[in-house]
């Protein structure tokens, strides 16, 4: 596959409107952090003429690593597109984040896409991650091939690297996990190192030379040959496997030779259903050099192999009162059906949002129908609106490159959707349609913010609303009960580009400040109390006297108020006066300043002035009352408890639990996964496991991910509970 001549590299500095679906591939970039990705993308546009060798790096940064932050951290940490054109084939190349704290902008590329590249350092090997990335992909169908870069370093091994990617993403068949070319070295350095020079085809036994800085084709020598062969049978046999003609494996056992064009015409369909999956090898260009090594191959794979948006099912749509619509896969005259997979703010510009069309063609000064559904836990309220939309461009790393349409398969920017949100679907304002969400992770790892001058909290508010509605991922609170703003990040580095954003984007400059769990009290045993408020000193008196009974009750009733006065001592008018000033009293609480719960107050006798009582006067001998009978009894500290799944490799098992032990965490249960993992089951209190996204990322080697519910409260450790009352109030 892809043996064939030099293609004539697109014209650069274009931006492409495509025709047709058939002439668009949607290509996602995948892997872990420092695997290469962004130097990858780099080098097909470098290649594919999309971008000149001298204007390639613009401000310390990559054509798709271009905003500040990314320059700072020298890292990616936002989805990026680069449109690149190859033998007429328009391919969108999505580059993604590899750190697992931007998994929502890997998401997004996974949805936008048709197929992704997996990206393997030859030095580093496949982590925990990529590996479950790849089992993402496989439950969806996606089809995959794997490049591995990183062949300039003196420890790497690319038929080793290809082992390892058989066993990691091969499962039950190896087989189907094979590479189509082979490195050809140079002569050997000093310290034994032999770097690669070139390429030779399996299949069609071709020599590819890249050490001129151009892919020139040999024909390779006998010696060459002889290396080659096993690894071509072991490869034919693959592909003859995939293949729809049942009796291509007799034929080819038999002793017949296969011809050429069956066998790449069968290895392109195998690989566009995601039944085969090729390794290929890639390294960017040397100095002053056009092409990089293997750059050439890869385009050919994603032109010939990768499916067109025209093969990929798109995602289920419905109205948005959740009636079911039948629409017509990637047809650009069908109605129009868009998604926001990116948004971003420009200082110029405003809100740009990245979408990709399912069906119909979207132009530019349309009016479109907004519609946004299901993040209400997250921040986003449910919304449909009508916007008019701006220019459409084709993005290139910061540069927009005007757009006169965008047909069903592609992606283009759209300027001015104020309202539009990350995930919004995008519909015809008289068609108004929703299309059903993709899976973002839950972020956990809460962040508790105070603006930090006047100045900045009037611009908080608009500033993190602007932050979630571009990210997802993260989640705002407005926690009722501690009276703090949290933004639930899915990491550090997560948070620390949230923070990064407010004050550079939005002007808001904010405090981190502890973040607090949602305390509660409740009596440990029975207990009564007297509340006497009696006033007579000038004008109108207050007189009230009341008499309760508190017993705790089990978990989860909350606060019972029961009156079992006889005779008339508190009128009745008055009985809700009482429970009333009990109610707002639990809601501040007893002892610590946390609210009361799980408790039934009786209210047994008092006494009234058929003058001086009042509605007031009976609220406050409640509160009095309940406060008295808390200074006489044994009040337990509560604590929020979560149950904790954890999803684990079977080699890390060990390590998790013992770290929830320590977390005062009681281990319920375990459980068999698929794919060698276990599913570990706890309940941990929440003041434990603050930092708990962090902190396992550590005990697991990121092999694990995790989610917590609430449970319950229960009581605290009394040396913990101890020491938290001696610090101020609701801290």
């Amino acid at each position: 596959m892809g043996d064939k001549a030099n293609a004539h590299p697109g014209a650069a500095g274009r931006a492409t409107a495509a025709d047709h679906p058939a002439s668009v591939r949607n290509v996602v970039l995948v892997g872990h952090s420092g695997s290469g990705k962004t130097t990858l993308v780099e080098a097909l546009a470098l290649t594919a003429g999309a971008v000149n060798r001298a204007g390639r790096v613009e401000d310390g940064g990559t054509v798709s690593d271009y905003d500040e932050i990314e320059h700072r951290q020298q890292r990616s940490v936002q989805l990026s597109l680069v449109p690149v054109d190859w033998d007429g084939i328009k391919i969108n190349l999505l580059d993604t984040p590899g750190y697992a704290d931007f998994v929502g902008e890997l998401r997004a590329g996974l949805r936008a896409a048709d197929a992704a590249l997996f990206v393997v350092s030859a030095s580093d090997g496949v982590d925990g991650s990529t590996r479950m990335l790849w089992e993402e992909c496989a439950a969806v169908g996606m089809p995959r091939a794997i490049v591995v870069t990183h062949l300039e370093s003196a420890r790497s091994d690319f038929e080793g690297m290809t082992a390892v990617c058989a066993q990691a993403f091969g499962g039950d068949d190896p087989d189907a996990v094979l590479p189509l070319y082979l490195p050809l070295h140079g002569a050997a350095a000093p310290d034994g190192h032999a770097p690669v020079t070139g390429l030779t085809g399996l299949l069609t036994r071709q020599l590819f030379d890249y050490s001129s800085g151009e892919r020139k084709e040999a024909e390779p020598g006998p010696e060459q040959q002889r290396l080659i062969e096993s690894a071509r049978n072991r490869l034919i046999e693959g592909i003859i496997a995939e293949s729809e003609d049942e009796t291509l494996m007799d034929r080819y056992l038999g002793g017949e030779e296969i011809d050429l064009k069956t066998l790449v015409q069968d290895l392109e369909r195998a690989v566009a259903r995601g039944s085969f999956f090729p390794v290929l090898a890639a390294a960017p260009a040397a100095e002053g050099a056009r092409q990089g090594l293997g750059t050439v191959e890869l385009l050919e794979l994603i032109t010939g192999g990768f499916p067109t948006p025209l093969e990929r099912p798109a995602p289920a749509v419905t109205t948005p009162d959740g009636a079911p619509r039948e629409v017509k896969a990637c047809d650009p005259d069908g109605p129009l059906v868009a998604e926001v997979v990116k948004t971003a703010s420009d200082p110029y510009v405003g809100r740009v949002s990245l979408v990709r069309v399912f069906s119909g063609t979207l132009r530019p000064d349309a009016t479109v129908h907004v519609s946004g559904h299901g993040l209400t836990d997250r921040g986003h309220e449910d919304h449909d609106v009508d916007e008019r939309i701006g220019a459409l461009s084709g993005p290139f790393g910061k540069q927009q490159r005007t757009l006169t349409h965008c047909i069903a398969g592609d992606l283009a920017s759209v300027a001015k959707l104020n309202r539009a949100e990350t995930g919004d679907t995008l519909s015809a304002k008289d068609d108004p349609l929703l299309m059903e969400p993709w899976q973002m992770p839950d972020p956990l790892l809460p962040l508790a913010i105070e603006a930090h001058s006047k100045a900045d909290e009037d611009k908080l508010s608009q500033g993190l609303g602007r932050l979630v509605a571009e990210d997802p991922t993260m989640r705002l609170e407005q926690n009722p009960n501690t009276h703090q703003v949290v933004l639930w990040c899915l990491g550090e580095a997560h948070a620390d580009v949230a923070l990064e954003r407010l004050r550079s984007r939005y002007g808001v400059q904010v405090d981190v400040v502890p973040h607090k769990v949602s305390l509660r009290e409740t009596f440990a045993g029975p207990s009564a109390g007297r509340g006497r408020h009696v006033k007579q000193s000038g004008g109108h008196g207050q007189f009230a006297i009341c008499e309760i009974e508190v017993e705790p009750l089990p978990n989860g009733s909350g606060i019972e108020f029961v009156d079992k006065v006889v005779g008339g001592a508190v009128p009745r008018q008055f009985i809700p006066s009482v429970e009333k000033g009990v109610r707002a009293q639990a809601a501040k609480g007893v002892v610590a300043g946390y609210p009361l719960i799980d408790v039934r107050v009786t209210l047994t006798d008092g006494k009234a002035h058929s003058v001086d009582s009042s509605d007031a006067a009976f609220q406050t001998a409640g509160a009095l009352a309940l406060r008295e009978a808390a200074r006489d009894a044994v009040i337990h500290l509560l604590e929020p408890v979560a149950e904790v799944t954890v999803l684990v490799g079977d080699d890390y098992v060990g390590p998790v639990m013992s770290d929830l032990s320590g977390r005062r965490g009681r281990v319920v249960g375990t459980e068999q996964a698929p794919g060698g993992r276990t599913l570990v089951r706890a309940e941990v209190p929440e003041i434990e496991i603050g930092r708990y996204a962090v902190d396992l990322r550590s005990v697991s080697h990121g092999t694990a991910r995790f989610d917590r519910s609430y449970a319950r409260h229960e009581p605290m450790p009394q040396h913990i509970a101890e020491r938290l009352r001696e610090q101020d109030p609701g801290t």
